[in-house]
């Protein structure tokens, strides 16, 4: 057996005569105590010879560890061409001959970055139509053997394997049947295509075509990061579904592009305009800011302070809180419209070249999961199909939903329930911060000492406390997704993955944005004022509400936007990356001793890392949370969409070489769009324009800045002097509440009893008013113009939206022309190769039948139907 091995090429996807192509392979080990295992595979293997596909198995003497048994497996011609019948799978007719005037101006400035022809177009062009077992001559095929793409092959041999029986027919177990459940039960430890060559070198069999192999040279190498991507040939070698993830990805790259440019611009006009920064001057001002002692942030730790204190932070705030940043909010809410509109423009035009045109009827009626045939036990009538087929019934249906939607809540609760641990560790560890911070050594550093501030520790600390609660619930709740969607019992694939879409990205979007909305809507809104504080769980809780900076609460964002997307941008990049190699690395230790002629194809797959059925799953959700923090929050980060770019780039990269080199091949599956995710997008686009306009009204200052230039300047001037002055209010340090007074040496040295007043963040009237205070008029002015931004904003961007929602066309027109023109060409061609059949058969009696002179067949009229394609 060995000496066979030795003489088998080590690239060989092929049976052991060379010529049968291996479609798929399942491995097993031999357990002592598996002899229910043995007969189930044994059941399982005969009715997959019974239904036509053909066996070969691999002695595990022949393995690398001794071990583990493999089962190569076939699909003959016949097995294809009725399954490929049954599944309605699209083949070509006729040679595309509609002209290529695609061509863009100034073409050759593109150059630089395009592949080779033949790897971005690895096939020819088709006209292609359902085929039908009966009518084989009328396709276009010149050799059988390779007529089915490898991928398409191996889409058949899953599906026949997913529904195939494990127990004998007598025994009556309708559901058990499926190599998901003999996955599951360790009957067989894996089930996977092959891939076609090593990915550093090609197949030295001239049958295999080393599509895995052209795949990693010039595309999964970070040094073509500047190149085009080929998706023909993505799309070729693991089925559209995946196609269409690296379509959307490098297209959501591309526009990245202009909004990152625009944001870097927004950012260095705050950079130029740093100097005019009027109202951060009188902070940092000896006069000004040196001179005015504000309140105690916090009880009994925290002393009065200067207001010069937060000079840095000031400074810091201006770059992204500016005019500039109301420009960019509105530029990204037309931007997300953009992405969108464009988008289905492009997904329309790789629905027609992919043959996925009426893919979403095919997958409705003929792809039920086998998990709903075996475990709906009722039947009824599909109106459709006029047969019998099985069905949920409504009151079952009903009671999972609801223990499915109390299963979500109850997690999405235990994530606030976390989060409002965390605002209470912040409370809570702010006055221990301050307490610690006032004497420490930190403060004598030149470079970053001034920059060392309570609030940035407490924000720091709190973002990353945050970092982890988020990552070990996301652990947790996978698995609970699964388990619920499992129970509720989908009945299509693309129904299954869709309520898992939702689930998961329900409770994604609470783990990850609800720290960011707390402290852009929540913090520093409802603090009260020195005699009256506001307390999180009343006073007795001691744990009073957090302040924002006189600079504001917008660098707070800022701070907790930059920790949580790029946290998770290189944490998840780095365990794409890393995890996988090392599982491999660890896999095939024993195999690396061995001569490369002893390693089988099979073998070196099998050590490889299963892609697992969520593995595009949890692509999609990295890049719509990240899609979020760029467009929910991006009005207090403009540089947001260039990190974002920037991690894109390489994301592409790392995606196409751990789907290259460190994963099994996964079984090709077929998508039209990406589904749930695109009402998803859509929703954040509608949500993005609503935070954007409340972040620039209530966390930005940039309003009441605006109210006090145009209203309230003293002068009369348009500038910004006596803003700071204006901003804050007085109250009398005589009465200030026993338990909110600081406690004896908490406060500065400076400090003495000739200060009688200190300044809060707010507009009250002073001590000695009769309404001291309450709220000044100016206050709801400013109230006024914020509720007034916020409507005028949120109208002129949706109305732009839906302007240029409505002006973009879906469906591009050439695309609509093809569409209707290969639909006529399939009626045309069905028709004349019907009249030139039955000419044949008519010929056929009459010689048979009678000497007369043969009728002269009429010619045909085309069927009606042709003009209506049209």
């Amino acid at each position: 057996m060995e000496i066979q091995k030795q003489q088998q090429s080590k690239d060989s996807v092929f049976f052991r005569d060379g010529v049968r192509r291996i479609d798929f392979v399942l491995s097993y080990v031999d357990d002592k105590d598996g002899e229910r295992k043995q007969e189930r595979r044994r059941v399982f293997e005969a009715n997959l010879v019974k239904v036509g596909l053909e066996l070969e198995i691999e002695d595990k003497s022949e393995s690398d560890d001794r071990k583990t048994y493999f089962v190569k497996i076939h699909a003959p011609w016949e097995v294809l061409a009725t399954y490929a019948d049954v599944l309605k799978i699209k083949v070509p007719f006729k040679a595309n001959d509609i002209p290529d005037n695609s061509e863009m101006p100034m073409n050759w400035l593109s150059t630089p970055f395009r592949l080779p022809e033949p790897i971005m177009q690895p096939e020819p062009d088709f006209f292609t139509a359902p085929f039908d077992k009966s009518k084989s001559d009328f396709f276009l095929i010149e050799d059988r053997d390779k007529f089915f793409l490898p991928s398409t092959r191996n889409r058949i041999v899953y599906y026949i394997l997913s529904r195939c029986s494990y127990i004998r027919d007598e025994c009556g177990e309708r559901d058990k049947k499926g190599i998901k459940r003999l996955l599951n039960n360790s009957t067989y430890t894996a089930a996977f295509p092959l891939h076609d060559s090593r990915y550093w070198t090609k197949s030295k069999d001239v049958n295999c075509d080393s599509d895995r192999y052209n795949l990693y040279k010039y595309w999964a190498g970070f040094f073509s990061f500047f190149k085009e991507q080929p998706l023909n040939l993505i799309r070729k070698y693991y089925g559209e579904k995946i196609g269409l993830y690296f379509a959307w990805l490098g297209f959501y790259t591309e526009m990245l592009f202009f909004a990152a440019v625009v944001g870097t611009l927004c950012f260095v006009y705050g950079v130029l305009t740093y100097d005019d920064n009027e109202w951060s001057k009188e902070i940092c001002s000896d006069e000004i800011g040196g001179n005015i002692v504000m309140c105690p942030l916090c009880d009994k730790k925290c002393g009065f302070w200067k207001l010069n204190t937060t000079c840095n932070s000031s400074w810091q705030s201006h770059l992204f809180d500016n005019v500039g940043t109301v420009f960019f909010a509105i530029f990204m809410g037309i931007w997300v419209t953009l992405f969108l509109e464009f988008w289905k423009r492009r997904q329309a035009r790789l629905e027609y070249e992919w043959d996925l045109v009426d893919f979403e009827e095919e997958q409705q009626q003929l792809q039920l999961r086998p998990e709903y045939e075996t475990k709906c036990n009722s039947r009824k009538l599909n109106r459709i199909t006029q047969e019998m087929e099985p069905y949920l019934p409504i009151t079952s249906k009903c009671a999972r939903i609801c223990l499915s939607g109390a299963t979500v809540l109850l997690w999405i609760s235990l994530i606030i329930a976390c989060i409002i641990g965390v605002i209470a560790y912040r409370l809570a560890v702010y006055a221990a911060f301050a307490s610690i911070m006032k004497d420490s050594p930190t403060s004598n550093l030149e470079v970053v000492g001034p920059y060392i501030t309570p609030q940035l520790a407490t924000s720091v600390t709190a973002s990353c406390i945050n970092f982890v609660i988020i990552m070990i619930l996301n652990l947790m709740y996978e698995r609970v997704a699964v388990w619920i969607t499992d129970m509720e019992i989908p009945k299509t694939h693309l129904e299954y993955e869709n309520k898992l879409t939702v689930k998961m990205f329900l409770f994604q979007f609470v783990n990850y944005y609800s720290s960011c909305f707390y402290v852009a809507f929540f913090k520093g809104k409802f603090v009260g004022y020195p005699g009256d504080y506001a307390y999180m769980f009343g006073k007795w809780s001691k744990l009073r509400n957090e302040e924002c900076d006189p600079g504001g609460c917008l660098i707070e964002l800022t701070t907790q936007l930059v920790i949580v997307m790029t946290g998770k941008q290189v944490w998840g990049n780095i365990q794409e990356a890393l995890v996988p190699w090392l599982m491999n690395w660890w896999a095939s230790r024993k195999a690396r001793s061995y001569p490369e002629s002893l390693y089988s194809r099979w073998e070196q797959d099998h050590d490889l890392q299963g892609f697992g059925q969520l593995g595009l799953f949890y692509e999609y959700l990295e890049m719509v949370i990240q899609f979020g923090f760029i467009t929910l929050f991006v009005a207090s980060f403009p540089l947001a969409p260039l990190l974002a770019l920037f991690n894109n780039i390489i994301e592409i990269r790392v995606d196409a070489w751990k789907l290259t080199t460190q994963f099994r091949r996964p079984v090709a599956a077929k998508a039209h769009c990406i589904g749930a995710w695109e009402e998803i997008l859509n929703g954040m686009a509608v949500l993005s324009v609503v935070t954007n306009a409340f972040i620039v009204a209530f966390t930005s200052d940039m309003i009441p800045r605006l109210v006090y230039m145009y209203a309230y300047q003293p002068e009369g001037e348009m500038n910004m002097k006596g803003y700071i002055n204006n901003s804050l209010s007085v109250f009398n340090i005589s009465e200030i509440p026993l338990p909110n007074r600081p406690e004896d040496g908490e406060n500065p040295l400076w400090f003495n009893s000739s200060i009688t007043t200190c300044r809060y963040r707010d507009y009250r009237n002073p001590p000695g008013h009769e309404n001291q205070y309450s709220h000044t008029m100016q206050f709801w002015h400013i109230l006024a113009a914020k509720l007034a931004f916020i409507i005028i904003m949120e109208h002129v961007v949706f109305l732009v939206k839906y302007f240029v929602a409505w002006m973009i066309p879906d469906v591009p027109s050439d695309v609509k022309a093809r569409v209707k023109r290969e639909r006529y060409l399939v009626q045309e061609y069905l028709h004349n190769y019907e009249v030139e059949k039955l000419k044949i058969q008519l010929s056929q009696q009459s010689h048979s039948e009678c000497t007369c002179t043969p009728m002269i067949y009429p010619s045909l009229t085309k069927h009606e139907v042709l003009s209506e394609c049209l």
